[in-house]
Formats: structure tokens, C-alpha cells, sequence
């Protein structure tokens, strides 16, 4: 198969969605998911994770435990101040909790590590037979024309030439694939955020940069060869393109849940306007009351959308 002509099989033939396009998984003996620390012969995946409906990534291991903890008690299915189990214990890559219908993920910093982790986790999710899973990675960013604290939900995930795409190279080819999220899960978190009413929500599209300093425009890296003017030209032209914020790893998402048929969105928190400055400056638990806003508002989603099936 050459890159980039992939197509997907709607149904495995047990009936199951196929969220994979590898033809050579049918070949392998036991498919070992490494940096999850299981596998498909040592573990039973259906039995532990078949029931997964909702699965939030984020980078931090600390964020996504504080994050299983707290949907624990806003679905009623444990105690928010337990320690709950980490299912990749023994190694040193990501962590994984998992309460209820939900699979709580870290997927460390930049496009290399969410990537490999997102290879595992969609094997994981196909091997384990689940079914209308949707995807949300959470975090924070950096913001453009917006006041700290604003979440921002992905229409479109662009590159730093606020292109629509995910390029990679697979066999010394490049290898370009689209980065559109989707729409309707979109609006239904904007909607959810209405409900909340709390803090301010925005759809708009996110710069997915390979790097935190002069990838992003930043003047306090330990290299720069441009001025402020021309960061600030280059910050307004991203902004009229459509971009309100910048991370590392929403393009490489976005593709790899369309690529696999996966349900997706990108819910990031800005923690500063770009346009302002480079350096955090609000107070610590300031900061913590924005990153925890994310948490919030997907929590509530995965609640109502809940009740709706019950």
C-alpha cells in the first residue's frame, strides 16, 4: 500500500468498528502495545477497556490523574480523592486511568510522543472491540487577540504556514493528510460551555508548531533572528488566518482521528496573548484555576452525553 492512500474498512468482520489500517496486525502473534506497558496476549483487552466510550489526552500525567479524579465524582463512579490505578505502571512513557466509560491518557509534550501514543491507543481501543469512542485531547496553549483564560475548541488544526495539514515523511516520501476536526463535536462543546457559563469559549483554528521558541515566534528562546515587529507581523497574520492559539501535538491528532474514523476534538485553555508577550505572568493558582477549565467543560459533555443515552 503506498502512503497516503489509505482507506478505511467501516466494520472489522466481528462487527466492531475498525479503527486501524494496518493489514499486518492479523499477522502478529501477540501485538504488544510497549509503552502502555500491555499486550494482547498477556491482557484481556476487551474485558478491561470494552467498554470505553469517552477518551481524554492530555500532556501531563499529573493533569490526566487530577483529570480521572474529578470525572470520578461528576459521574457518581468513585471518590475524586482515590488513587486509582495506573494501567502503564513500569514505564517511564505515559499514564492511563481509566473510571467507568472513560480512559483518562497522557500523551507527554510535541507531535513525536502524542503520536506514538495515539499509534497505541487506537490499536487499543480496535483490539479491545470498542465502539462509538469519541476522543478529546485537553490542555493548554498559547493565546492570539484573546484574554488569558479563554478556551479555545479546534475547528481546524494548521501549520506554521496556517496550512490545513499534517506533512510526514513514510518511505522518503512526504506524505500530507488533512487535519479537519470534527464539526459537530465542536458545537456541541461550545454549547456545553453556554450551559456552564463560567469562563469563555471560542471556536477557532489551532497553529500545531514543532517547537515551543522560534517555531511559535517567541523572542525568549535561547537562539533569535527576528525582531518584535516581526513577530508581531507574523502573530496578526496567523490571526487573520483564523488562528487563536498555538501548541505541539492538535495536527497530528486532528489527522490521526480522521485517518481512523475516530469521533475528535481539541479543547486548550490559553494561559496568555501572544500578542502581549512571551512569558507566563499571572500568579500560580491562577494559572491552575485556567488549566482546570478544560477539565470542566469536557467533564460536563461527557455527563450530559450520559444521560442522554440512559
Amino acid at each position: 500500500m503506498a502512503p497516503g492512500t489509505e482507506g478505511r474498512d467501516e466494520e472489522s468482520p466481528a462487527g466492531h468498528p475498525s479503527y486501524v489500517l494496518n493489514p499486518h496486525l492479523s499477522t502478529i502473534k501477540e501485538d504488544i502495545l510497549y509503552h502502555f506497558n500491555l499486550g494482547t496476549a498477556s491482557h484481556d483487552l476487551p474485558a478491561m477497556f470494552g467498554d470505553v466510550k469517552f477518551v481524554c489526552v492530555g500532556g501531563s500525567p499529573w493533569r490526566m490523574k487530577s483529570f480521572i479524579q474529578y470525572i470520578a465524582g461528576e459521574l457518581g463512579l468513585g471518590d475524586p480523592k482515590a488513587e486509582y490505578p495506573n494501567f502503564c505502571e513500569g514505564t517511564d512513557r505515559y499514564c492511563m486511568y481509566k473510571v467507568g466509560p472513560v480512559l483518562s491518557v497522557s500523551h507527554g509534550m510535541g507531535i513525536p510522543s502524542i503520536a506514538i501514543m495515539l499509534h497505541e491507543l487506537i490499536k487499543l481501543l480496535h483490539h479491545a472491540k470498542c465502539s462509538n469512542v469519541t476522543v478529546v485531547r485537553i490542555g493548554t496553549s498559547g493565546g492570539i487577540g484573546l484574554e488569558p483564560g479563554t478556551v479555545v475548541v479546534t475547528k481546524q488544526s494548521v501549520d506554521a504556514k496556517f496550512q490545513p495539514q499534517f506533512e510526514q515523511v513514510i518511505l522518503g516520501k512526504t506524505v500530507i493528510r488533512p487535519t479537519d476536526l470534527d464539526e459537530e463535536l465542536a458545537q456541541e462543546l461550545l454549547q456545553c460551555s453556554k450551559e456552564i457559563d463560567e469562563f469563555n469559549t471560542v471556536i477557532g483554528n489551532t497553529m500545531c508548531t514543532l517547537d515551543f521558541y522560534e517555531g511559535q515566534a517567541r523572542l525568549d528562546g535561547a537562539f533569535c533572528s527576528y525582531s518584535e515587529k516581526d513577530k508581531l507581523n507574523y502573530l496578526n497574520e496567523a490571526y487573520s488566518a483564523g488562528v487563536r492559539n498555538i501548541e505541539m501535538e492538535s495536527s497530528v491528532f486532528a489527522s490521526m482521528c480522521k485517518l481512523s474514523g475516530l469521533r475528535g476534538a481539541v479543547v486548550c485553555v490559553t494561559l496568555l496573548n501572544r500578542l502581549e508577550g512571551d512569558q507566563l505572568t499571572s500568579p500560580h493558582e491562577v494559572l491552575v484555576n485556567y488549566q482546570l477549565r478544560p477539565q470542566k467543560l469536557v467533564g460536563y459533555f461527557i455527563k450530559k452525553q450520559l444521560q442522554k443515552s440512559n
